[in-house]
């Protein structure tokens, strides 16, 4: 008898993935790569890949049942505050039109079970990854700053990726001045940047035609003062940014702050 139940569960789950599958296809194909997307691919899509999608909802949710509870509403009733995606890539791909009265919630229940089971693939996790570590590295070349860390997060444009989710819950009066806060660190870093790179290039000039490092001396200094000030700017921006958000809305940030 137990072999029969247990045969017939495993039956009944197949039915259920095949079925899933098959909407899958069916009902979002048509706007959804379903394959792990190449990298050359990404900035031709109409839509976020699949694996994009069910990246970001586990970037946003731990549970499962809340994930699936997503996923059901969001494609009847999809709106820009509820999305997980970036703000930037909302504002790229536009918000999905509702597919209610084209897909059941029950088909929806069926098409969760698959995405979360399927999603995201290997070969995609490892793209993201690379792509990450790269991001970080040109980030690194590039940084004005003294302190390179983990903990000390680009607080605007951590904020601009989710400017509108409604998760975060920023009011009119955060978004006021936040955006004080952005302009005036992205003009004062500006600067700063604007002030090193001709600094650093020389440098590197010299070291390329073997020259005495003492004859660079001065740039150092200066370069040094700079990139001081430049970090000063940064823990300022953190420190702002922080005063104006609530704990909650921290707590939010903490998965993508780095």
């Amino acid at each position: 008898m137990k072999k029969i139940v247990l045969l017939f569960a495993a039956t009944t789950a197949m039915t259920f993935a095949t079925q899933g599958t098959e909407l899958l296809k069916n009902k979002c194909a048509s706007c959804h790569m379903l394959e792990a997307p190449e990298f050359h691919q990404i900035p031709t899509l109409k839509a976020p890949a699949m694996d994009a999608v069910v990246f970001h909802i586990n970037l946003a949710m731990q549970d499962d049942k809340e994930k699936k509870a997503f996923i059901v509403d969001y494609v009847l009733h999809p709106d820009v505050s509820k999305s997980v995606c970036e703000s930037n890539k909302v504002a790229q791909f536009g918000v999905m039109p509702s597919q209610k009265g084209k897909v059941s919630e029950e088909e929806l229940a069926k098409i969760a079970d698959t995405l979360l089971a399927t999603y995201p693939h290997p070969k995609f996790k490892a793209m993201i990854k690379e792509m990450q570590g790269n991001d970080k590295i040109n980030a690194l070349k590039n940084s004005p700053f003294l302190v390179n860390h983990e903990g000390l997060p680009h607080m605007t444009k951590l904020l601009v990726q989710n400017w509108d989710k409604s998760k975060l819950g920023l009011t009119p009066e955060q978004k006021e001045k936040l955006f004080e806060v952005r302009k005036e660190t992205l003009a004062a870093v500006k600067n700063i940047k604007q002030q090193l790179k001709p600094l650093e290039a020389e440098v590197a000039e010299a070291m390329i035609d073997r020259e005495d490092p003492t004859s660079v001396e001065k740039q150092l200094e200066k370069i040094a003062r700079l990139k001081l000030e430049a970090s000063k700017v940064h823990l300022k921006c953190i420190a702002q940014t922080t005063s104006i958000l609530s704990e909650e809305q921290i707590a939010f940030l903490l998965p993508f702050w780095e």
